[in-house]
């Protein structure tokens, strides 16, 4: 619906003069008779509306609205105004009867129709908003578009989509009436119609590389893939430098096997400034798992990732993981920690940080992160034990005892992290000489472990 500016209130004479259906009253006359009297009553009840209604006393602008009908019934915007009113009382059956008899004094006023359309769409009487927006049509071709949209939420689909054909051939496409179509499509299940409507625009259009991504996609979806991907080969040919082609390409290579081509199309897709960074994600989380069946190819990977993943932690993560799965742990350790820097706070990132500290035997680092992890997360209890067994390492029994024995506490049914609080005590008793508490803590280790 347009936006409306109505200059022609401030104005108030500019609304009543020279038409055959308005009142033929002169605001700047004189009063010298009972006429005159009657035209400056008007008048001063009008202007008394509209400034209530700017204050939102939408009731007293009301009342003085009635007032003037009550002296000339014949004026189409004291209904127009009492329309909008009662709008905003909520008293809608009122609301509607006004904008009725706005347009109905005035049919051919096309901001009354519009007020009414409006109405009507506000109260989900899309059968009544049709009828007038096909009275709307005639001023201005882009109410089309609107009468499109009301085709559709009332399940008009065949109107709408004969509506949409007319606005493509005459206006070109849309994105706005493209997602019409799309639900239209999607409602009534003409996948059929739906690609055939593409192929016609890559016939019409043929260097128009939007069509042939939403053919590709459409085909995919459709599980129509030697389709998709002939039609994706065919828009290289026809433009090289597509960027947006690759995300389609990459995959339909990896599909059949042909590595080669889809590292190159990888490779575009991360260079890419059209392709957003969560594409690119996908692309190199496709790229990762390749990758860890094809280990030649670990340096393009590595390549890759390079040129995105300085500010994605997600990124890291995947690589991170995959170097993990390849028991690669120092490699995994440096993405790993990359990602930490980008997401200091992230549970699942410490984690791991903090495990392969411990496998790599970097147990000073152990022990400081894990001391800045429990002021962070102090009810964790994997933190505490990663803690403890640091301090045992570092010669610190006695700081480990401490540690663990409060981590003990935050252990909630999981009997193999219990075990292996029980052997960190019982190996800083030993370290300690007490061989008494050492041997305790290692009977309650096994005695666990026998009973799972």
């Amino acid at each position: 619906m347009k936006n409306k500016i109505y200059i022609l209130y401030i104005i108030l004479g500019m609304l009543f003069i020279s038409q055959a259906n308005y009142a033929q009253v002169d605001f700047n006359k004189r009063p010298d008779d009972d006429l005159g009297h009657v035209e400056d009553k008007f008048q001063e009840f009008f202007y008394e509306a509209l400034k209530q209604k700017g204050i939102e006393n939408y009731d007293r602008s009301v009342e003085a609205l009635l007032k003037c009908v009550e002296l000339d019934k014949s004026v189409p915007v004291l209904y127009f105004e009492l329309g909008k009113n009662y709008f905003k009382l909520k008293n809608f059956a009122q609301a509607e009867e006004a904008f009725k008899k706005a347009v109905n004094k005035d049919p051919d006023n096309e901001w009354y129709l519009d007020e009414l359309y409006g109405f009507y769409v506000s109260q989900n009487d899309y059968d009544n908003a049709i009828k007038t927006v096909q009275q709307l049509v005639k001023y201005h071709p882009d109410y089309k578009e609107d009468l499109a949209s009301l085709y559709l939420r009332s399940k008009k689909y065949d109107d709408a989509l004969e509506l949409l054909d007319e606005l493509d051939s005459k206006f070109g496409i849309s994105v706005t009436r493209d997602r019409m179509r799309n639900k239209i499509y999607e409602a009534t299940g003409r996948k059929k119609d739906q690609i055939e409507n593409l192929e016609k625009r890559v016939e019409s259009h043929p260097k128009k590389e939007s069509n042939y991504l939403a053919l590709i996609f459409r085909y995919s979806e459709n599980n129509e893939k030697e389709k998709a991907f002939e039609t994706a080969k065919e828009l290289l040919k026809i433009n090289p430098n597509s960027q947006l082609v690759h995300l389609a390409l990459y995959k339909f290579y990896l599909d059949d096997d042909n590595a080669e081509k889809a590292i190159e199309s990888m490779k575009a897709v991360v260079k890419s400034n059209e392709i957003k960074p969560k594409a690119k994600l996908k692309v190199l989380t496709d790229f990762v798992s390749f990758v860890g069946k094809h280990p030649e190819y670990e340096s393009d990977l590595v390549e890759a990732t390079a040129l995105v993943s300085g500010n994605n932690s997600k990124t890291l993560l995947e690589l991170g993981q995959y170097y993990l799965a390849r028991k690669n742990k120092a490699k995994a350790l440096e993405y790993f920690e990359s990602a930490l820097k980008l997401e200091s706070n992230n549970f699942s990132i410490l984690r791991n940080v903090l495990l392969l500290y411990i496998d790599l035997e970097k147990f000073d680092q152990a022990k400081e992160r894990s001391d800045k992890a429990l002021q962070k997360f102090p009810s964790q209890p994997l933190f505490y034990l990663v803690n403890g067994v640091a301090l045992n390492e570092l010669n610190d029994p006695k700081s480990a005892i401490e540690t663990l024995e409060v981590g003990l506490d935050y252990i909630i049914d999981d009997p193999k992290m219990e075990i292996d609080f029980y052997k960190q005590l019982s190996r800083a008793y030993t370290l300690l000489n007490n061989t008494v508490k050492a041997k305790t803590f290692s009977d309650k280790a096994k005695q666990l472990e026998s009973s799972n």
